[in-house]
């Protein structure tokens, strides 16, 4: 399974879905994690990038609606204790363990 972190340098939000992702790649056999820095809103536009971070299982947001504006902004996730900047480790492990299903 392949996990792109999409995320641009000004959102510091990305770090902690970036340390996430790293615990689950030791825990995860087959999965593989990439990070991309979008740095122009013409490359946020032609990735389709919906805010930072974004978590792209297998190209598909994991997250995101399809109408989710695209654009170098800090994107805002729901998690079980309110509003955060990224996904809890749960969330994304969640995500990943039924991506394959």
């Amino acid at each position: 399974m392949d996990v792109t972190l999409l995320y641009f340098d000004d959102c510091p939000n990305w770090q902690q879905a970036s340390e996430h992702l790293d615990v689950l790649a030791a825990e995860i056999a087959d999965l593989t994690v990439s990070r991309h820095l979008v740095e122009t809103d013409e490359e946020a536009q032609r990735v389709g990038f919906r805010g930072s971070p974004s978590i792209l299982i297998d190209g598909i947001d994991a997250f995101a609606p399809d109408d989710a504006p695209v654009g170098l902004s800090c994107r805002v996730y729901l998690t079980p204790d309110g509003p955060a900047g990224s996904p809890t480790l749960n969330q994304l492990r969640d995500k990943l363990t039924n991506a394959g299903s």
